[in-house]
């Protein structure tokens, strides 16, 4: 491993860490770190990272891995949702990693991770009369539209292969500027 593929790895398995302590607020700054990396592939030169997909997907299942420890205490449909959608991700991973086609991203999206953030939610904001299992799935439902548009937008249209982290926040913020 490159010395820059060590920082960044020991950055996202910090961020898998905080939701063993803070399960809403830990997932949501463990894909925040998760995003982080594009920014410190393009600060850092310390090697390089060789292959960021591979890397990326390995990654993600660090802070999977204290997801679903989390919501392996969960109960009920919840927690049976978390495990289904936990195991679809992981093929969908297992096949890019044999194929290295991206599209099994899309068609295994990492719904686990959006249904985690809003079941903590639920549970952090004391929302428990979702009713059945039934209307717990409809009102994720948009939450899946969502990850999927983002998984299409990455693996499928590759939307921002052509660009780098920096410049995209540069860009948009001088766009902000001379809209204001």
């Amino acid at each position: 491993m490159t010395l820059e593929e060590i920082i960044i790895s020991a950055f996202r398995l910090f961020g898998a860490l905080l939701v063993l302590r803070w399960a809403l607020l830990g997932s949501i700054t463990a894909i925040a770190i998760d995003l982080s990396d594009l920014f410190l592939m393009n600060l850092l030169d310390l090697g390089g990272v060789r292959n960021y997909q591979s890397l990326d997907k390995w990654l993600d299942l660090s802070y999977m891995i204290s997801f679903a420890w989390v919501a392996l205490k969960w109960q009920g449909a919840p927690k049976t949702i978390a495990l289904i959608f936990l195991f679809y991700r992981i093929i969908g991973v297992g096949i890019f990693e044999v194929t290295g086609h991206r599209d099994a991203l899309i068609w295994f999206p990492n719904l686990f991770e959006f249904w985690f953030i809003f079941y903590a939610g639920v549970i952090r904001f004391k929302a428990m009369n979702y009713g059945s299992f039934r209307s717990l799935l409809i009102m994720f439902f948009p939450f899946a539209l969502l990850k999927e548009f983002q998984e299409y937008a990455l693996h499928g249209g590759k939307w921002l292969d052509q660009y780098r982290a920096v410049d995209v926040v540069k860009d948009s913020w001088s766009w902000i500027i001379q809209h204001i």
